[in-house]
């Protein structure tokens, strides 16, 4: 069994409330967990309004298959509507 956690840390640069700013967040947590078939969760900076950081995790039994995935939700993540992806790195359990 391999489990990657993708961690992704976006700014939110037209977020001018923290409604503005959970709007964009759901919408690119949603679109990836329907087109994928993984788990996400924003784990760090919620009451920040133009900061996220939002993890990704996939299990499976291939790691070459998890990381293509998760390399995959990266870069859908680097053409985000709304986000502008900063920094992100994946961790394997």
């Amino acid at each position: 069994m391999v489990v990657g956690v993708l961690r992704l840390e976006f700014a939110i640069p037209e977020a001018r409330s923290l409604k503005d700013r959970r709007r964009a967040v759901r919408s690119f947590k949603d679109r990836v967990s329907h087109r994928h078939n993984v788990s996400v969760a924003e784990i760090e900076d919620v009451e920040k309004h133009q900061r996220a950081v939002v993890a990704v995790a996939m299990v499976s039994n291939d790691r070459r298959f998890t990381d293509s995935c998760l390399c995959k939700i990266a870069d859908e993540a680097r053409q985000a509507r709304g986000l502008l992806l900063l920094d992100q790195g994946i961790e394997w359990l």
